[in-house]
């Protein structure tokens, strides 16, 4: 009786499976297409802004056929981007500081130190991302108003300062929520070691910690920035003065204006002038952006 061998077949190592590619090409081809519906409008979009009206409306998909340079200088001066740009500058700028330093120091204290109420005091922090912001906008107009009646006009409606108070507290339960579990992931001994080489927890803190925690603060710095310079709503209801709009609600109140005045060219150059801040800070801190992220999530 003949022996039967048994050949195995051969798998060629390194090579993926058919269906492996067919999936991962799948994958990849929906990537780029989600990157052109992105990215596609904000080329379409900067392109446009060096156009005339009549290239806007007579031929949208073209090249411009001379850059209208003017188009920026009319909409920076005339309709009054550059005063809009410079509210949103004095509003966001302190906000988004105020914000990271309270957050970073409340976060520290939550995450590595142990007290009664220090959980209660987490979650309550917590309780703030439960609240859409359309639900406060009310009695937050209330509060403000009579903040600036009672207290100070400084810190009441129509004024930066105030703005800058509700934009810390909007912003604070996430970025506390977020900083919490990366200052958990700090190694601890480096804080013992500090502590035995004589520094108190103010140096520990502000010289040890901190730094460490640099990647989870540019991460939050990043999306806040984002956050406040797009912010609408908030500016909608507790800025009425047009000396103190802000970018988006300029804008807003530009394309109102539109439809009398018929300066499509000088709005399309302002949304432009708009967008290229959150587009730089993106771009260049988009490696720490992921880096944040990808060490909360290994270590949290």
């Amino acid at each position: 009786m003949a022996e039967t061998t048994y050949t195995r077949p051969i798998v060629r190592q390194g090579v993926p499976p058919v269906g492996h590619i067919a999936a991962q090409s799948l994958v990849n081809l929906s990537l780029a297409l989600w990157a052109v519906m992105v990215i596609f409008p904000m080329v379409w979009l900067l392109y446009s802004s060096f156009k005339t009206d009549q290239e806007i409306f007579f031929d949208p998909w073209a090249l411009p056929k001379s850059p209208q340079l003017d188009n920026f200088e009319r909409a920076w001066d005339e309709v009054h981007v550059g005063q809009y740009f410079l509210n949103s500058i004095r509003v966001v700028v302190p906000s988004l500081a105020l914000t990271l330093a309270l957050a970073a120091m409340t976060s520290y204290i939550l995450a590595r130190f142990r007290f009664p109420g220090n959980r209660l005091l987490f979650y309550l922090f917590l309780s703030g991302l439960l609240f859409p912001i359309f639900m406060a906008l009310v009695p937050l107009f209330f509060l403000v108003r009579d903040l600036g009646n009672n207290i100070s006009p400084h810190i009441g409606l129509n004024s930066f300062l105030g703005l800058i108070l509700v934009y810390v507290a909007y912003s604070l339960p996430f970025t506390i929520f977020f900083l919490t579990s990366f200052f958990k992931t700090l190694p601890s001994e480096l804080h013992e070691a500090a502590l035995i080489d004589g520094a108190n927890e103010y140096q520990v803190f502000f010289r040890v910690m901190l730094p460490l925690a640099q990647p989870g603060l540019i991460t939050m710095g990043i999306f806040n920035f984002l956050g406040m310079w797009d912010q609408f709503v908030l500016p909608l209801v507790l800025m009425s003065d047009p000396k103190h709009y802000l970018l988006p609600q300029g804008l807003s109140y530009m394309l109102h204006q539109q439809y009398y005045m018929n300066d499509w060219s000088g709005l399309f150059a302002a949304v432009t002038i708009i967008m290229i801040p959150t587009l730089v800070v993106y771009v260049i801190f988009q490696s720490k952006i992921q880096k944040g992220i990808t060490v909360g999530a290994l270590k949290g």
